[in-house]
């Protein structure tokens, strides 16, 4: 894939919020819940730390308090194998950190999210807060429309950020991650198209395609058509199937040069912990895509990422690159396995 270029001291770099994760234990109710557990999660972060420890070098843009809560964000960016280089600290009197409330689900009863980030320090970063030699550093650039919601200020920053990316001649990659506790269809569908143009590899569920973006026709026409229609190089969709919320299964497919690929999807995951899941997804995705330049690779390890990622409770893929090639290896497997690796 030509269009990535090579040997860069970054291989991916990514620009999003990181909150503060706090989820009442096992399937309690957040108003039934003394106990909170403690995480780190944002869309973009998950990315680069699912796509670096599978082995290749990411960094992220992002902009926390000076204070212990941020501190204890910037140390799971550490654990996350995600360089902190591009960390913005806020010492104003105002400097917040974002957090959200998540709180599993058991049939009937869906999983739901409660956001409290408004006025964090992420919505005050300005583009002169970053270096401006940044440009230079990275094969691909990665970011999400959760970022673009968050604020005016915040929607500016990025979209300069895009541009002067593309300028420097570097890969874009979006994700169309719509949530509407964020922002109405009308107002995402309309600042989101303004950013398919600049986009080089796209990630769009058939779902958010259907619905906010409102496309027609059948899956393979609308992939086709943010080709054709804004020149994007790869469109990745993601196709989940919730049988209930502790049974999933998981597919995807990538369309690129006018070829589809795809596999058979997985099926019966048994869910612990969907949230990051979608992202798990695209580290591995866009990692077989760096690592590999192999679409069908890129599938295999996307799906298995996410299939895993379901499997595990926080927002962070922790899977090595070892783990990712066994679980494909079972995936395509015919006959009796083994019960467990030992």
């Amino acid at each position: 894939m030509n269009f990535i270029q090579k040997g860069k001291e970054y291989d991916m770099i990514g620009l999003g919020e990181v909150m503060l994760r706090l989820s009442p234990q096992r399937t309690d109710k957040i108003s039934q819940s003394h106990i909170f557990e403690k995480n780190a999660g944002g869309s973009e972060f998950n990315v680069m730390s699912g796509a670096a420890m599978l082995g290749i070098r990411t960094a992220l843009i992002t902009k926390l308090p000076e204070n212990k809560l941020g501190h204890y964000i910037r140390n799971m960016i550490r654990y996350g194998d995600v360089s902190d280089d591009h960390i913005v600290y806020d010492t104003s009197p105002k400097a917040r950190l974002g957090v959200y409330y998540y709180e599993q689900g058991a049939y009937p009863r869906k999983a739901s999210v409660i956001y409290d980030r408004a006025g964090s320090s992420m919505t005050t970063l300005s583009i002169d807060e970053i270096a401006p030699d940044i440009y230079e550093k990275t094969s691909v650039f990665h970011v999400s429309s959760i970022s673009l919601a968050l604020n005016e200020h915040l929607k500016s920053t990025i979209q300069e950020l895009i541009l002067r990316f593309k300028n420097a001649g570097v890969c874009i990659s979006f994700d169309v991650n719509y949530r509407a506790n964020l922002w109405d269809e009308e107002t995402a569908r309309k600042c989101i198209e303004g950013i398919f143009p600049y986009v080089d590899i796209l990630f769009v569920s058939e779902e958010t395609s259907r619905r906010m973006l409102q496309r027609k026709g059948s899956l393979d026409e609308i992939m086709k058509g943010y080709t054709s229609e804004y020149g994007c190089k790869v469109v990745a969709t993601t196709q989940r199937e919730v049988i209930s919320p502790r049974i999933h299964n998981f597919g995807s497919r990538i369309y690129y040069n006018g070829e589809f690929y795809q596999e058979p999807a997985y099926k019966g995951i048994e869910v612990i912990d969907r949230i990051g899941s979608g992202d798990a997804y695209l580290s591995g995705a866009l990692f077989g895509m760096i690592r590999y330049d192999d679409m069908q690779k890129a599938v295999e390890i996307g799906n298995a990422m996410a299939a895993v990622k379901n499997t595990v409770s926080g927002d962070m893929s922790v899977s090595s690159l070892q783990e990712i090639e066994s679980i494909i290896k079972a995936h395509h497997a015919t006959g009796r396995q083994d019960e467990m690796n030992r």
